[in-house]
């Protein structure tokens, strides 16, 4: 498998120095990708260059994930209007462990092959390098002007950007190409990728490689990842779209995939999954022909809800998905965990009853009209039930006067009320 072929068409080549192709054509080639540890979890904006190292090591080369353990105590300027907050050696310990986990559902690192993958932290090399050293070893290579001139120090300085360029921010671009140096060094790495908004920090690393020892070294960059709109992609109302559950649920993660536009499926199915060319092709064609099926969406949802949690997960997610617009049982909605739950129903209107009055037990249309007004009067609701239209947690309510109690409740908590087929409303017992 040719990897750079296998990029181009996936549409994750944006730029790549010439020569590249080449190399990863004759050897089996050690590349990096950097990643940022300022949080616990990776978000869906990693994605792209984690499945670049996966598309990597699939082609048979060797991944190298490098934790941005000390530049992430310093802060990358490009693509960034301030300075970030600096983290303590704690947090990002620990934000490394947890990101290492989520990166082994990506990549073989247990293996004995030849190219399982590494992850490395550049604070572990850069914690005893001093400023003397470092001004003498490697800030006398790259110039100055050779350092202005790139596009995202360029940003910072002609006032695009309301707070300038710190000197702590100027030097990130000398630290991350000191790490394709010492990689290049220690582990024979050649190659970084990264996002198009890296280019200038990759280019000064393989210069810096250049200048110090003559070595090899070559940078390849993805698209930085838009909407079809041109909106932010992995951006929602309530933030990032994260890979850990504790964030994002599994629901809200295959939901978001799930309710991409037909444009942005058929380009993210090539850039999330690993499914072949003639798979995906294949999908286009039939999402073509039916495209209210939604068929990429579909797919896509599935494929990165299993490779990101799991295939129970997924299954979940879908029974989940069904109880808001498929036919699901009482079972399924009984099975749901609360915060599944609040999620598919997030928006519904919702009531807030006296556990008391369920304690007691209250008549059903007591309870709707009354107490949770989702009719308007007793003669609608009389009505509704009388024709079939009215469920309780997914049962159809027989008698309008049925007593309600405590032993209906959802997780001790909540009942579920659906009026005719679209409406629903979340009665919470306090």
């Amino acid at each position: 498998m040719n990897f750079v072929e296998e990029l181009r068409w996936r549409g994750m080549v944006h730029d790549m120095m010439p020569g590249t192709e080449e190399l990863l054509a004759k050897e089996q080639v050690t590349a990096y990708v950097g990643i940022d540890p300022t949080a616990d979890s990776l978000h869906i904006g990693h994605l792209c260059g984690v499945m670049m190292l996966r598309h990597l090591q699939r082609c048979g080369h060797k991944p190298l994930a490098l934790i941005g353990g000390a530049t992430g105590m310093i802060g990358d300027p490009s693509g960034k209007s301030a300075e970030r907050n600096l983290l303590d050696e704690k947090t990002l310990r620990h934000n490394q462990d947890s990101i290492k986990k989520q990166l082994n559902k990506f990549l073989d690192f247990e293996s004995d092959a030849p190219n399982r993958a590494e992850l490395v932290n550049n604070y572990d090399w850069m914690k005893d390098f001093t400023f003397l050293d470092f001004a003498r070893e490697v800030g006398k290579h790259i110039t100055v002007n050779y350092m202005m001139s790139k596009e995202s120090v360029k940003k910072r300085l002609t006032g695009e950007a309301r707070d300038g360029l710190s000197f702590t921010e100027f030097t990130y671009q000398l630290l991350q190409a000191y790490d394709f140096l010492h990689l290049n060094k220690v582990k024979g790495c050649k190659l970084q990728m990264g996002g198009s908004d890296q280019w200038g920090n990759i280019t000064t690393g393989t210069e810096l490689i250049r200048r110090t020892n003559g070595g090899e070294a070559y940078a390849l960059t993805c698209p930085l990842i838009t909407k079809a709109d041109g909106g932010k992609f992995g951006k929602t109302e309530s933030g990032n779209i994260w890979l850990d559950a504790r964030y994002t649920s599994p629901y809200k993660f295959y939901q978001f995939w799930l309710n991409v536009s037909d444009a942005d499926a058929e380009r993210y199915i090539k850039i999330f999954t690993s499914l072949s060319k003639e798979v995906i092709d294949g999908l286009v064609a039939e999402h073509q022909q039916a495209p209210h099926l939604r068929v990429l969406q579909k797919r896509l949802a599935k494929e990165v809800t299993i490779m990101v949690h799991s295939e129970e997960d997924y299954n979940a997610a879908v029974e989940a998905s069904s109880i808001l617009f498929g036919n699901a049982t009482s079972d399924a909605l009984r099975k749901l965990d609360e915060e599944t739950l609040l999620a598919v129903f997030e928006g519904v209107p919702q009531f807030d009853v006296s556990r008391d009055t369920l304690l007691a037990g209250v008549k059903a249309v007591d309870l709707f009209v009354d107490h949770a007004p989702a009719f308007a009067s007793k003669g609608e609701m009389r009505k509704l039930v009388q024709s079939g239209g009215v469920s309780l947690n997914k049962e159809k309510l027989t008698d309008f006067d049925q007593l309600i109690t405590v032993e209906q409740l959802l997780g001790g908590k909540y009942l579920l009320l659906q009026k005719g087929k679209k409406n629903y409303y979340l009665i919470l017992a306090k």
